[in-house]
């Protein structure tokens, strides 16, 4: 039922956007009003999740620590995934949104006869969640043709190695095929997984299946369905320099295409996809180990209550400590022993 709830909110998409492309007027919502709207979303919700936990103070030290961390000279320490500097938290933070360093030192657990609980590598997740990322940035860039006249070079270098392996006309992108493989591989991977399944809720499919939507409808586009390729070009720059114009006969499949990808960029800023941004705000990752180092002052402390040290704690309790029992530092003196008897 939950792949069913997401499969049928994207078909039902589809079926908005066709229906509206059919109707007087609706093309020019679609092509001319909808994008800057979804846009407007996307930005605003972006900058909001962002400045929110931007807001939001973290009292502790609380980073992910994964390694030895710094302690005696002749103790080595793991300066990657126990960063206690700000250089280190920076070469920490690069691997991780540049090659998912944590997700690549995942590993899966199994029970097995026994009982017996087995560990064992889990490396497939990271692969296909790289070339997905990857392959997803690529198609972006890619489509930066579309909204600049002239076009930049890096964009026809990155199209010409993209369609390296080219099979007649028009290119087949690597990236097309790589992308639509890596989104299947990472639907399957919640169907087939039973641990994985049972997690798994709509907000888990939707998204999988509107990416998988945008691309189908892109590579229907480009490979099967004929759409007219100068008016889109005209629309795409159009909107770009705020003076759009749909013209010509665009294809009712470009629209389907342009809708979901404006559903994309509303549905973004709400949903679990925003770990594009938060992955920057995330205290497990961003923050030094150096509590051993540094004192840290909770920002949520009261400015009239006056720091307490365990001497003082000591110094304050310790009648009671001895008469219930409990070690001390420091013996009571004499004086006290015998007031207290």
């Amino acid at each position: 039922m939950r792949v069913l709830k997401a499969l049928i909110a994207v078909l039902a998409l589809v079926v908005i956007a066709l229906v509206a492309a059919q109707v007087p007027g609706g093309q020019s919502l679609l092509g001319m009003v909808l994008p800057y709207v979804a846009f407007a979303i996307f930005l605003g919700g972006f900058v909001q999740r962002v400045v929110y936990w931007a807001k939001s103070p973290v009292p502790f030290r609380i980073p992910t620590t994964c390694g030895q961390a710094n302690s005696l000279p002749w103790i080595q320490q793991n300066k990657l995934d126990c960063p206690s500097t700000k250089a280190g938290v920076v070469g920490r933070m690069v691997l991780e949104i540049f090659l998912f360093r944590s997700l690549f030192r995942n590993t899966r657990a199994e029970v097995q006869q026994g009982p017996r609980l087995i560990y064992g590598s889990s490396k497939w997740l990271w692969l296909f969640a790289l070339l997905f990322h990857y392959t997803f940035l690529v198609i972006v860039l890619r489509h930066m043709r579309l909204f600049t006249d002239p076009i930049a070079p890096f964009i026809h270098n990155l199209e010409f190695f993209d369609g390296l392996f080219q099979v007649g006309a028009p290119v087949l992108y690597q990236s097309d095929l790589i992308f639509m493989g890596a989104i299947t591989f990472l639907f399957l991977r919640r169907i087939v997984l039973n641990n994985i399944r049972y997690i798994s809720l709509p907000a888990d499919y939707f998204p999988l299946f509107l990416i998988f939507g945008i691309g189908l409808t892109g590579i229907l586009m480009r490979y099967f369905l004929r759409v007219d390729v100068v008016s889109i070009k005209q629309l795409t720059l159009g909107l770009a320099t705020f003076s759009p114009v749909v013209s010509g006969q665009i294809g009712t499949v470009f629209f389907i295409h342009l809708f979901l990808v404006c559903s994309l960029l509303v549905y973004f800023p709400f949903s679990k996809l925003m770990h594009l941004g938060g992955i920057f705000m995330s205290p497990t990752r961003n923050m030094a180990n150096n509590s051993r180092m540094v004192r840290h002052i909770n920002p949520w402390n009261d400015p009239t209550i006056k720091p307490h040290s365990y001497a003082g704690y000591e110094d304050e309790f310790r009648e009671f400590m001895v008469d219930a029992g409990l070690p001390v530092e420091k013996e009571m003196p004499a004086a006290q022993e015998k007031s207290a008897e």
